[in-house]
């Protein structure tokens, strides 16, 4: 397992820009792929976006694509999420997390949790 800390987040009116970061430590490794979920008050946590650590795989859900983009630096052992285009329902708290040997975005399967960060976006 490796330990992660989101930051980044806070409050952006509409159609503006946030750039969340998610920072590894302890154990880790180029297999470990990272993957962003949020969490709207009331709703179930959701996949938002997915990238392989040793790779440039990246995978959206619908709701995302083409405004978000995520990437890493694995020099820095970082994630970033650069969110354009924010819309109120992106408002959330938003995760980051990590998995080794998994493709796919069933937060299930996803063991290495940061603390989440929250993001707002107003009207």
């Amino acid at each position: 397992q490796v330990q992660l800390v989101e930051s980044g987040g806070g409050l952006v009116q509409a159609g503006g820009s946030l750039r969340l970061s998610c920072a590894a430590s302890g154990r880790t490794a180029s297999s470990y792929a990272m993957a962003w979920f949020r969490q709207a008050p009331g709703k179930e946590r959701e996949f938002a976006a997915r990238i392989n650590w040793s790779g440039v795989t990246t995978y959206y859900a619908d709701s995302v694509k083409g405004r978000f983009t995520i990437s890493r630096d694995n020099a820095k052992n970082t994630v970033y999420l650069q969110m354009n285009s924010l819309k109120p329902e992106d408002t959330a708290v938003y995760y980051c997390a990590a998995v080794r040997y998994y493709s796919g975005t069933d937060p299930h399967r996803f063991d290495s949790w940061g603390q989440g960060t929250q993001v707002t976006v107003s009207s």
